[in-house]
């Protein structure tokens, strides 16, 4: 077990398919359909994944994970990106690794990229505090909230 298996994380339990090769534990994406490098990050990634699809009743196919998207011309990655069945974006969500601190560096990555996603929900989580925001672009504000809605009412 790797050292930040070890501090449960604020989500449900989850079970999880990991591989083990040598030194390296992998981790299948059931997004992605894939085994991936179990980092830390990943690891909360996984969880958020799990929980939006479980518990906010998120239709795995309208998860996007680790897109590509072009801001100010660097090229970045989004850590999870959620449609509606119409294909508009509803959520972002930024994951950090439980060791960092939630900060206003991370609420500022996230905000850059919603420049260009243009959601309406954000989530920021290191698998220890989630922080959940609901933007209001015709309103230029937004409000912070205890939680997601569940998939439905995004």
């Amino acid at each position: 077990m790797f050292p930040y298996q070890q501090t449960p994380l604020a989500f449900p339990p989850y079970s999880f398919k990991l591989k083990e090769e040598g030194d390296t534990l992998s981790i299948f994406d059931e997004v992605r359909k894939k085994f991936l490098v179990l980092t830390p990050e990943e690891w909360v990634r996984q969880h958020v994944v799990q929980f939006l699809i479980q518990e906010k009743k998120v239709p795995k196919g309208l998860i996007q994970l680790e897109g590509g998207l072009n801001y100010n011309g660097l090229q970045k990655r989004s850590d999870v990106l959620v449609f509606n069945a119409a294909g508009e974006k509803v959520l972002l969500v930024e994951c950090k690794a439980p060791s960092v601190k939630i900060s206003q560096d991370t609420f500022d990555q996230i905000a850059r990229y919603n420049f260009v996603h243009r959601v309406p929900w954000l989530l920021v989580s290191n698998g220890l505090t989630h922080y959940c925001c609901l933007l209001n672009w015709d309103q230029n504000s937004y409000q912070f909230v205890p939680e997601l809605p569940i998939y439905a009412n995004l």
